[in-house]
């Protein structure tokens, strides 16, 4: 196993790895929030205060 990392280096490994993790998270995100289920609270009406209680 350690020998991949003669092959490859480790600091441009670690940042591409990273970086396309990044990149997937962020599309799921944006996937989600386009969704009717995930996303319609984006364009809900604001809910009123609630009133305090003592």
């Amino acid at each position: 196993m350690w020998r991949i990392w003669l092959i490859f280096d480790p600091r441009r490994s670690l940042v591409a790895i990273l970086s396309f993790a990044f990149i997937m998270v962020m599309l799921n995100h944006f996937i989600q929030l386009s969704t009717p289920r995930y996303g319609s609270w984006l364009n809900s009406e604001p809910w009123p205060p609630k009133a305090a209680t003592k």
